[in-house]
């Protein structure tokens, strides 16, 4: 009896995701801390109120409601949307299947470090929570059901792909990745070719994402090639490689642009066919990004310490095999941050294409308020209000999904 006494009471666990604890820990954990808190808490409710009701019950949306199209695809031919629905249908399936692969990869490599790794459905909803709301968001703007049936059939297929992957094989989802770049490509060609519309008359957001997907996809490849050149022992190679990165770090991209536009042209040879705006604009982004993404890649190189190049000698790895096994793998974990902050970088550095006369979906957000229904009434605050959205939801996901990505890697912690 005494010892049932004396015992200490149970303590209930705290749980992770207590308002109160939350509170006292981020807001309240010191009183300058309370302090600030107390006078910054009423101008943020207030800003916030403000923005609510803006967006809720004094925007005029009627400018958004009515170029919808061209806030999404610019001068793209209507006749020719089937399209880029049957465009879009692929790339779901693509992406979907490529995200599966992922899934089941973390979810396996969780596994076998004695950490199962569960996603319950609040952790999925709050990941596809943003880009979920941008797509209602503006389905909310758009005339009829047919656009809401043929987005929830296009996402209906990359869930199904999704789902698909994860129950294969790991042997089963090796061709994941190529089969992805596949579908990305036979998206593009299905807008493009066989009849398709040229890139020149594509613009809104789909020029926006074409330029950011695009660039990435092919100046990553291309970073890392430069960022291991300029750790290379042969100088010419090292040499050039720096070259090559210092003179795109240190040009602005505007200038760049012009170059493209106006310069580049008249270096090419005479019976040398010349690119297209499109094409010489991305070619420009290629080449600006993958110096970048070369810098940043060097930087985790060189945090990977000497030992473990030297475990992988006393394996008797090559030295190509020691870079793509153990070093390469090492240094992207440890970049991940600057990776995904120079892609965010890029999606934002598009919009400065107007300045070549691409109509992107900033140029599209200033070109509708010159219209007759709308000049000269203020719209160009609700038009740029629901731009700033857009570029703000779609830069969000990404940081968030980097910061998981990190937490999953253990970036900074092991």
């Amino acid at each position: 009896m005494a010892a049932a006494i004396d015992a200490p009471a149970a303590v209930p666990p705290v749980r992770p995701r207590d308002p109160v604890v939350w509170l006292r820990r981020n807001l309240f954990s010191s009183w300058p801390s309370a302090v600030a808190t107390l006078v910054l808490a009423p101008a943020v409710a207030i800003t916030l109120f403000r923005f609510v009701r803006f967006l809720v019950v004094d925007a005029r949306w009627e400018i958004v409601r009515v170029n919808l199209a061209l806030y999404l695809i610019g001068p793209f031919p209507r006749d020719q949307v089937g399209r880029l629905w049957i465009a879009l249908a692929v790339l779901a399936v693509a992406l979907g299947a490529g995200a599966g692969a992922i899934a089941a990869t973390a979810r396996e490599t969780a596994e076998a470090a004695g950490r199962p790794l569960n996603a319950g459905w609040g952790e999925r909803i709050r990941r596809a929570g943003p880009p979920v709301l941008l797509v209602v968001g503006i389905l909310a703007f758009a005339s009829g059901v047919e656009p809401v049936l043929l987005t929830v059939g296009a996402l209906g297929l990359g869930a199904a792909a999704a789902a698909v992957t994860q129950r294969l094989s790991p042997r089963g989802r090796r061709a994941v990745p190529a089969l992805t770049v596949l579908g990305i490509g036979a998206s593009l060609a299905i807008i493009s070719r066989f009849g398709g519309v040229p890139a020149t008359d594509w613009g809104g957001l789909l020029i926006t994402m074409f330029y950011t997907i695009g660039a990435l996809l092919l100046a990553f490849p291309i970073g890392i090639l430069f960022a291991l050149g300029r750790r290379s022992t042969l100088p010419v190679v090292r040499w050039g490689c720096t070259a090559y990165v210092e003179f795109f770090r240190g040009s602005p991209l505007i200038t760049l642009l012009f170059v493209g536009w106006l310069i580049l042209p008249f270096f090419l040879p005479p019976d040398f066919p010349t690119p297209g705006l499109v094409t010489r604009a991305l070619i420009i982004f290629v080449f600006f990004t993958s110096a970048y993404v070369a810098e940043i890649v060097r930087g985790g190189l060189q945090a990977v310490g000497r030992g473990q190049r030297e475990a992988a000698q006393a394996l008797g790895l090559t030295p190509w095999k020691q870079t793509r096994l153990v070093i390469l793998p090492q240094a992207l974990r440890a970049v991940i941050p600057g990776l995904v902050g120079q892609a965010i970088s890029l999606f934002k550095d598009t919009t400065l294409v107007l300045i070549i006369g691409q109509s992107d979906l900033l140029a599209v957000s200033r070109s509708v308020t010159k219209q007759d229904q709308f000049l000269g009434q203020g719209y160009i605050v609700e038009s740029l209000t629901f731009v700033a959205i857009v570029y703000w939801v779609i830069s969000y996901w990404m940081s968030r999904e980097s910061q998981r990505l990190e937490a999953r890697l253990g970036v900074g912690t092991r």
